[in-house]
């Protein structure tokens, strides 16, 4: 069997901006082409800033619709590089052929408090794709039970229009 081909990789500087509260980099449509030519849907990729985390993070790139892409920049990713908006960082980016497309998989006690909870089960399913989508896969990485009780009793209260700040976001009528 001959050795599998290396995934494409780009490397190059730029300077972290921001979008609304979402901090990113810009990918030219000339980098964004060498990776996966005539790719027009966001792009499933693995991300390193300045050599951090250790192992690169996968996360979706943005098209912009002129052949660009906005490689929005998650928190833990930031967090591991030492960076934030306004600096100028080491991009590796790399395409994930890995990646498996749709939604993790939702909780089975997740799905059983929504049910006991309609409030908070129809505020859940009003959410748009990519909130829900936020939403199941933080609650699907929590490893303890502790931290499983903890973070659904606040799922369940901001989801039933409590003001609360839950996920990095504040949220309001169960937005």
């Amino acid at each position: 069997m001959p050795p599998q081909s290396p995934v494409p990789t780009q490397q190059f500087t730029a300077t972290i901006e921001i979008l609304g509260i979402n901090p990113y980099v810009r990918v030219t449509a000339a980098r964004a082409k060498a990776l996966r030519a005539g790719w027009r849907k966001p792009m499933p990729v693995r991300v390193r800033i300045n050599g951090k985390p250790e192992k690169a993070w996968p996360i979706n790139m943005m098209p912009k619709g002129d052949g660009s892409f906005l490689l929005y920049l998650h928190a833990l990713v930031r967090k591991a590089s030492g960076t934030g908006v306004g600096d100028r960082v080491h991009v590796e980016v790399g395409f994930d052929a890995g990646y498996t497309a749709g939604p993790a998989p939702m909780p089975a006690w997740f799905r059983t408090a929504l049910r006991r909870e309609p409030k908070a089960g129809k505020a859940f399913q009003a959410l748009p794709p990519s909130r829900k989508k936020e939403l199941v896969r933080y609650l699907a990485r929590l490893k303890s039970e502790e931290a499983r009780e903890r973070n659904l009793a606040t799922a369940l209260r901001v989801l039933s229009g409590e003001p609360g700040r839950f996920m990095a976001r504040d949220w309001l009528d169960g937005k």
